[in-house]
């Protein structure tokens, strides 16, 4: 590979790890390449970037970045995983796929500028999806709503009971 491709690799990689949310390093020697391109598919269903790529490339396109700690888990074959949106659902996808193929191990991740062992990692992909918190936060809205409502026409409710009863006794009275 001549030096102006390395280049571009190095620049594509650094641009990608720049937007990124979450990365997260593994070590796959003694994968087959059907269970890591079926690792690959899964990962892309939730947006991720999934790259193997020479490791003095990647230690130079960490450079400048908030991902210059995974520069430190470098070393023999390395698959880089890069998400954009959910740091959890790919999370959960590569622990999930490391519990099934003990060949898979984890090295680590940056989210946020943060290291992340691989035991984090695990917590973190124990951790609800982006989905599924958004619904528990709308259900708490919609629920403290509904509980408003409720003590709001508590008054009025009360009001008509109370001259419906004054009603029925005076038809009684009649």
């Amino acid at each position: 590979m001549d030096r102006s491709k390395k280049e571009e690799i190095v620049s594509e990689l650094n641009e990608k790890l720049k937007r990124a949310k979450i990365a997260m390093l593994a070590d796959y020697s003694g994968i087959r390449v059907k269970d890591l391109s079926e690792l690959r598919n899964e990962l892309r269903k939730t947006g991720s970037d999934v790259k193997v790529v020479k490791n003095n490339l990647l230690s130079r396109a960490l450079k400048d970045t908030e991902y210059a700690g995974l520069d430190s888990l470098l070393g023999g074959p390395r698959v880089l995983i890069l998400n954009y949106e959910d740091v959890v659902a790919p999370t959960k996808v590569l622990v999930e796929f490391a519990k099934k193929n003990a060949s898979l191990e984890i090295k680590g991740g940056v989210y946020e500028g943060s290291s992340l062992s691989q035991g984090e990692l695990t917590t973190l992909a124990s951790l609800p999806g982006k989905e599924v918190l958004q619904a528990k936060l709308l259900s708490m809205f919609v629920a403290v709503q509904t509980q408003l409502v409720t003590v709001l026409s508590g008054v009025p409710r009360g009001l008509v009971t109370v001259l419906d009863g004054y009603r029925e006794k005076k038809e009684e009275t009649n």
